[in-house]
């Protein structure tokens, strides 16, 4: 059971890692935020990895009652979910780097800690630290997680849970230490590690992918295995 909890986490925490990207997002969330003390960075980072945790709980948890709802079996979500996640990775593997924003050429001063407070869930949370493709994303890993025991899909959903709470742990990290990561990081290190992740996450949407069609294969040819 630890064994799947483990490869659980790791399955989800590679494929969550480059969409959500926390040094990749921090350096366009300290763009966004403006200057500002350090206090306040962290105390956006903290409510921002918070807000990031219940937002993809709650997208893993009603997955499963919205493809019900729209009679969608889960094979057809691995197939269709795989595809993204492997077009994501080819997307990120092959993409020009970008460069971030340099907070030293704002031009608006950051507003006041109530005004950044305002836009903690949009658009500090959702879409710059969790987007569109994040919610596809987990809604593809939470119909994976579904196993054919109960015990077993427990522990898939308790390491989809610890690799969400994980990522979140590094978005506060690096949101909080955002001005520090941009005078410290190198934009190569970071360009070569999401390089790295962004392989991978086209590996695993393959994985995926496969896994589901060949269960509608073997459901259409009436074969069991």
């Amino acid at each position: 059971m630890v064994i799947r909890l483990f490869d659980f986490f790791t399955i989800a925490f590679s494929a969550l890692f480059p969409l959500i990207n926390p040094l990749g997002s921090a350096m366009l969330f300290l763009g966004l935020a403006g200057p500002a003390d350090e206090v306040v960075y962290k105390h956006l980072a903290r409510r921002i990895a918070l807000f990031t945790v219940l937002f993809l709980v709650v997208v893993d948890l009603a997955g499963a009652l919205l493809l019900t709802f729209f009679g969608i079996s889960l094979p057809v979500v691995q197939v269709a979910g795989g595809l993204v996640l492997a077009s994501m990775g080819w997307k990120l593997l092959n993409e020009p780097d970008a460069q971030p924003p340099n907070p030293s050429q704002a031009t608006e001063p950051s507003s006041s800690l109530q005004t950044l407070d305002s836009k903690v869930f949009y658009p500090f949370t959702f879409p710059l630290t969790a987007g569109p493709g994040t919610v596809v994303v987990t809604l593809t890993l939470a119909a994976h997680a579904e196993q054919p025991t109960i015990i077993d899909s427990i522990f898939s959903q308790l390491g989809f849970f610890l690799a969400i709470v994980a990522l979140c742990v590094l978005v506060y990290f690096a949101y909080g230490y955002a001005p520090t990561l941009a005078r410290k990081v190198s934009q190569q290190t970071i360009h070569g590690i999401l390089r790295i992740i962004s392989f991978i996450l086209l590996a695993i949407g393959v994985q995926i992918f496969w896994r589901g069609a060949a269960t509608l294969l073997q459901q259409a040819l009436h074969i069991h295995p």
